[in-house]
């Protein structure tokens, strides 16, 4: 098994006096646990020599790659193309001048290597060590930016700007970054906390620029990371991809979820295998009085997710497995009396397959409980943009259900309420994501949904098999 990989990060404009030596301290650096390095540096679109001082070192170096951008967009613009680029298990952010020492870099890793963190920032204000005593009003900048920051994420950091930031990799390239210059600090920080991630913060020596030196920073870019806090204040743009926007959206219902969770709890036994469970907005629901609860998934991120979510629970178990691939089951093999697969079957294209896996991990007698959405009609961008290959009739989730060797002892018909808000979103407004702000209101409305649900005319938008292994 190859070592993991840390990619370190760093935008570049015109530092041509320092990249040099700057390149020989990173390459120099001692990384913990046999960690393998690379270096990517974004040239973004430096006036002096400093992109040919980085090619010329990479000629030596090939752990240093150099990516040219065409004019100068800012710091966010560069490390958002640097974090496109990135290859590493591990990735850090390091500004190209002199102030941050990468000596510290095992300092900044350990909480992650040690999965104790998702994201740890280097603090400037925690002192332990030295730093350059400088600019009072900087520091009061610095000061007010975080605790306005703090205050919108919700967080007790001491030193929101710091360039050190340590993130895993899978978690930093699944963000969107919009920022293009130096208001990327205060929207990272409230788009990991939004994300709920774990945000270590580890004391850091500090070796200032004067102005004079060539420091960049100043007061438009204070005004602008005001203007980045205020903006992402309520912000729902956390995910580069429209599933996990819809997973955090739905995490904003718990009304709804614990609907879909009493509605299948009477079938869940004591070993339960919960397969796509997202980042456990049911989990939490099913999880209670059940001696051993194992929530799976495909996704790193919301595996990451589950285990910091559920870290206090004894019974719970991460693990990774898809749907489609038959060994990810040997370890349940004939071991689970209850398997959970709500909305996950429409996401493989061999959903036969699907289902025998899930047949070999029951026991005799054990029950799948599974949920699909109802109705090909009703197909449209938002079962595109969630990756579904068909939605189910009745008969068809039946049929296959029996072909691998399950009774079906019930379908039951679930949700009628949304399937014309469904209809009208995916099908007419073309729309392919669900607003947390949507979700919340229909959440608000559940105890009347769970009245009269049963009571509508038309068809569910779900439906719910119970299928018991022969």
């Amino acid at each position: 098994m190859p070592a993991p990989l840390l990619s370190v990060l760093v935008p570049l404009y015109n530092e041509e006096e320092f990249i040099g030596p700057l390149l020989d301290r990173v390459l120099a650096a001692p990384l913990p646990d046999s960690l393998g390095r690379e270096i990517v540096v974004v040239d973004d679109g430096s006036t002096d020599g400093s992109g040919d001082i980085v090619r010329e070192m990479a000629t030596r170096h090939p752990e240093i790659r150099l990516i040219r951008q065409d004019r100068n967009r800012g710091k966010g613009a560069a490390i958002r193309t640097a974090v496109e680029q990135a290859r590493g298990d591990y990735s850090i952010i390091q500004d190209a001048d002199l102030e941050y020492d990468p000596r510290e870099y095992g300092r900044l890793l350990r909480p992650l290597l040690d999965g104790e963190a998702d994201v740890v920032y280097g603090s400037r204000f925690m002192i332990v060590g030295e730093r350059r005593v400088l600019y009072f009003w900087h520091s009061v900048a610095n000061r007010i930016l975080t605790e306005l920051c703090n205050l919108v994420a919700d967080l007790n950091l001491t030193d929101m700007e710091t360039c050190y930031k340590a993130f895993r990799t899978s978690l930093l390239k699944s963000i969107p970054i919009r920022s293009e210059r130096f208001g990327i600090e205060p929207e990272l920080t409230i788009k990991v906390a939004r994300r709920q991630v774990r945000i270590y913060e580890t004391p850091i020596n500090y070796h200032g620029r004067t102005y004079e030196e060539g420091k960049k920073i100043g007061f438009k870019d204070a005004v602008e990371a005001v203007w980045v806090i205020l903006r992402n204040a309520f912000t729902n743009d956390i995910y580069k991809d429209s599933g996990p926007d819809i997973l955090h959206a739905l995490s904003k219902a718990p009304r709804f979820n614990r609907w879909m969770g009493d509605t299948v709890r009477p079938y869940i036994g004591e070993r339960v295998l919960e397969i796509g469970a997202g980042i456990g907005n049911l989990t939490r629901v099913l999880i209670p009085r059940v001696k051993c609860y194992v929530a799976a998934d495909l996704d790193q991120e919301h595996m990451a997710r589950l285990t910091t979510r559920f870290q206090h629970r004894h019974n719970l178990h991460v693990r990774y497995c898809d749907l489609a691939n038959s060994a990810d089951f040997a370890e349940f093999e004939a071991s689970m009396d209850t398997v959970v697969c709500l909305n996950v079957l429409e996401h493989i294209e061999d959903d036969l397959l699907g289902l025998r896996n899930i047949h070999s991990a029951l026991r005799k007698d054990g029950r799948a409980i599974i949920l699909v959405p109802h109705g090909q009609r009703i197909f449209g961008t938002l079962d595109v943009a969630l990756g579904h290959y068909r939605r189910y009739s009745h008969q068809e989730l039946q049929k296959k259900m029996e072909a691998v060797g399950f009774r079906v002892e019930k379908i039951l018909e679930f949700n009628r309420v949304s399937r014309p808000g469904w209809y009208v979103s995916g099908k007419i407004l073309k729309r392919t994501t669900l607003g947390p702000w949507q979700m919340k209101m229909f959440d608000q409305l559940v105890w009347l949904w769970r009245r009269i649900d049963r009571h509508l005319p038309w068809p569910p938008t779900s439906i719910i098999a119970i299928g018991v292994k022969m």
